[in-house]
């Protein structure tokens, strides 16, 4: 197939542009070229609040031949590409002198491993976060230099903890030292951000379209589509389908949420409804798979995701778990409450594999897209009844582009800083630097 099209290329209409995957056709003819066009690396990091069941989540082996505990088995498909790190610490969570606010402290600092200033006033002092270390490094290479999101809305003002701002509970990335950057909660919206464009007329005009006319954002593209698709090859033409398809998905799942009786089957054919899903699990999964899309498409190559707000005190009736989140963190060592708890954390992990298992599933050139990312997943605290900051549950999920060696739970000495894993990832994403928050040098083993 001698047909050429750039990584770039886009499926237009009115104030639509579908980016595409990869496809053969975007693979550059020279040697030289194709050493010019390596795929890029992507990394996303998640947090969830109010740390976890540690018993349940630390492997009791070292090295290759560890066994998943409870909370991580979901996991099990991808344990050749997960690294369990065990001995990180947060430093700048800790106290140092200001009393209690252990959640605020944990969330500020579990990107920048910065010590937060305490105060709930406008004079909030943190420091900037990894992602957004990156984005200022490599985000021009993508239109979106990094993507925010999460599931609770925060406040950017407030008494929240202990004298710490709500600023500090609600955003895990900071663009500077006193300016965090809201996370986008609604998947719609998201949506709307990675396919719409124009101005902003043209695409309220394309919305209000799709809406009335009960019409598919690729309704508006569909000419495009119809003349790439005559050119591309056999194998192009199938991965273009799918991915159509996976953006049909999402999108009829957006169409379909908040319908108190609309069959499944006929949701795309209403109109999407404002606001958020209801149900938790579908709000994280919708989220995860435009995450996914991001990622395929090249629209962003840095991705941060909340849970829930820090300290959040969400109960989880879906699994049995009617007490609050952060009300069980406080267990006391009653062992019912800690069951209770790591029935959250295997729920959290258990929407986490759904994340691994698109960006596993989908493939660019000849091998996963998960191998060229890195999905670090983990708290700012270790046992929420002790409210510590050291041997935080942090695991590590990609290969990084061949950077990273998974299938091994690895300890490192007491106090070693979380903020030196992120050198590694910086220097695997063309962000290196010397030094990071609290960091005293890269960590060894990964690869």
């Amino acid at each position: 197939m001698s047909l050429r099209i750039s990584r770039r290329t886009v499926l237009r209409g009115l104030g639509t542009a579908v980016a595409l995957p990869w496809l053969e056709a975007m693979r550059p003819l020279s040697a030289g070229a194709a050493d010019a066009d390596k795929l890029p690396v992507r990394a996303v990091f998640l947090e969830v609040p109010n740390g976890v069941n540690m018993s349940d989540w630390t492997p009791d082996a070292e090295g290759d031949g560890f066994a998943l505990k409870p909370t991580l088995e979901p996991l099990a498909p991808f344990r050749s590409r997960m690294l369990v790190l065990s001995g990180l610490t947060l430093d700048g969570a800790r106290a140092h002198g200001d009393g209690g606010g252990d959640h605020a402290r944990s969330c500020a600092a579990f990107l920048t491993g910065a010590h937060p200033k305490k105060t709930y006033g406008a004079d909030i002092r943190n420091g900037v976060s990894v992602d957004q270390f990156a984005a200022a490094k490599i985000g021009g290479a993508t239109r979106f230099p990094s993507l925010e999101l999460g599931i609770d809305r925060g406040a950017q003002s407030g008494n929240c903890d202990s004298g710490y701002s709500c600023a500090y509970s609600a955003n895990l990335s900071w663009r500077t030292e006193t300016a965090p950057v809201a996370k986008e909660v609604d998947p719609a919206a998201v949506f709307d951000r990675l396919f719409g464009s124009g101005s902003n007329s043209e695409q309220a005009q394309a919305r209000m379209q799709r809406n009335r006319g009960r019409k598919s954002i690729l309704d508006f593209a569909a000419e495009d589509a119809r003349q790439l698709n005559g050119q591309l090859g056999a194998a192009d033409r199938r991965k273009l389908d799918e991915y159509l398809y996976a953006v049909r998905d999402v999108e009829r799942r957006l169409q379909g949420e908040g319908g108190s009786s609309t069959d499944r089957k006929t949701a795309v054919d209403y109109p999407r409804p404002q606001g958020t899903p209801r149900e938790f699990d579908a709000h994280v999964k919708l989220l995860f798979d435009l995450i996914a899309l991001a990622f395929q498409t090249d629209a962003t190559r840095i991705v941060t995701f909340m849970y829930c707000n820090e300290g959040s005190n969400r109960n989880y009736p879906q699994i049995g778990v009617n007490e609050g989140h952060h009300d069980l963190s406080h267990h006391g060592n009653d062992v019912e409450k800690q069951a209770k708890i790591s029935k959250i954390d295997r729920f959290h992990i258990t929407l986490f594999s759904h994340l691994v298992e698109q960006l596993n599933k989908i493939q660019e050139r000849d091998q996963p897209l998960l191998s060229n990312c890195m999905v670090m997943y983990g708290a700012g605290i270790g046992d929420g009844n002790r409210h510590n900051h050291d041997d935080l549950p942090i695991i590590l999920i990609g290969n990084g582009g061949g950077a990273i060696r998974g299938g091994r739970h690895l300890r490192y000495p007491q106090n070693t800083p979380l903020t030196n894993l992120y050198l590694n990832m910086l220097q695997v994403l063309g962000a290196a630097t010397d030094k990071f928050g609290d960091s005293s040098g890269p960590l060894d083993r990964l690869g």
